[in-house]
């Protein structure tokens, strides 16, 4: 049964399960004026963005042109990821491509992966994560009930993507997130998967054994040393083009053979199971709805077609208990002690050191600077 004071946006399918959300007099959100005002202002899907590209593309050549990799792409087997290879390729870039495994590949990811790799003639480093460091980071940041439990994930794909980027020479980041499908977040569902202030404290009350090869990022790495002193730049060009999720699965059937997991997500076997049942369960926050609403927004589906999918069930009952099954086992607890911890109460990332603070002196200096000098600062 919904709240009485539940309320959905009017144009897309927010609803008051972000707490933080408002609604104008004819119940348009605030993440659709948020889209209109300022998203879409970094989106270029007709000409203007291919000449940007373009010209991007001949700086990385130029600059890049001694170097055995003018780019890197992390890639996860998803289809945002895999499709920019196919970019890349069409373009003549010379990536390395670099997939962070923490253990959690479907087989259909590493299928996914091999293909396009194969099919573009790229370079492939997989970086196999310590299992018995994840694993024991997984239970810690479960243990603590919090609601983003990809960090270990997400955290340890950026650092070692950053670190293979300096140690190759690489200035050039590429990355599959684009604003077509994934302009709408709230910003109260999730605290930020970089920070490793926050990371080592869940760690440190929870886990039970030392992190000896889990590379983190600190707060200065992250915001001021690989962005100013090596000078990294990350780069997102499915916001330079015409983007549609389902063209571009298309595409990669047609042109490599890849096959579709079924659901956002399905190349990680924790992340299907954390957003389709944990936070669900635990949070009542079904991240389809921001995820549809990006898709509304962004003119790939209607309304409609939106709400149709919401109205579909996240899991089938042997699906999941497959996957109980599965993430149980892997974590080395029984399914009993998975649900203990997927029903106990909720915990929130505040309840442990960060880095607010520090972010917060950041924002401030940054727009000091910025007021003096009349330049904007861009950072990650």
């Amino acid at each position: 049964m919904k709240d009485k004071n539940w309320q959905v946006c009017s144009r897309c399918v927010m609803d008051t399960t972000d707490w933080t959300i408002t609604f104008d007099l004819n119940g348009i959100c605030n993440h659709c004026y948020q889209f209109d005002n300022v998203t879409s202002k970094n989106w270029f899907p007709g000409d203007n963005g291919k000449k940007l590209l373009d010209n991007l593309v001949s700086k990385i050549k130029q600059e890049g042109r001694k170097n055995e990799y003018n780019c890197i792409l992390g890639m996860s087997g998803g289809v945002d990821s895999s499709y920019l290879a196919l970019v890349l390729k069409d373009y003549e870039l010379r990536p390395l491509i670099v997939h962070v495994d923490a253990g959690w590949n479907s087989e259909l990811a590493v299928h996914n992966i091999e293909q396009i790799v194969k099919y573009c003639g790229f370079d492939l480093h997989t970086h196999v994560l310590n299992w018995e460091e994840i694993k024991d980071l997984q239970l810690s940041y479960l243990k603590a009930s919090l609601a983003n439990q990809d960090v270990i994930q997400d955290h340890a794909f950026f650092a070692s993507l950053y670190s293979f980027a300096v140690q190759n020479k690489i200035k050039y980041v590429f990355n599959g997130g684009n604003i077509a499908t994934e302009s709408v977040f709230p910003s109260c569902w999730h605290h930020a998967a970089m920070d490793s202030i926050n990371l080592k404290a869940i760690h440190k009350r929870h886990g039970v054994q030392k992190l000896k090869d889990y590379k983190t990022l600190s707060f200065l790495e992250y915001y001021f040393y690989y962005p100013f002193i090596r000078g990294l730049n990350v780069i997102r060009p499915l916001n330079y083009m015409p983007y549609n999720k389902k063209n571009a699965t298309r595409i990669l059937k047609e042109r490599v053979g890849f096959k579709e997991y079924g659901r956002k997500h399905g190349e990680s076997r924790f992340t299907k199971f954390f957003q389709n049942y944990y936070l669900p369960k635990k949070f009542n926050m079904d991240k389809r709805k921001p995820h549809l609403s990006s898709l509304v927004l962004s003119g790939e589906i209607s309304r409609s077609e939106a709400l149709h999918s919401l109205s579909e069930p996240l899991y089938e009952k042997k699906e999941l208990d497959e996957d109980k099954s599965f993430v149980a086992k892997k974590l080395g607890i029984s399914k009993e002690e998975l649900e203990r911890l997927v029903m106990a109460p909720k915990g929130h990332y505040s309840q442990y050191a960060n880095w607010d603070s520090r972010y917060k002196i950041m924002v401030r200096t940054k727009s000091i600077i910025e007021k003096i000098t009349g330049k904007k600062i861009k950072t990650y």
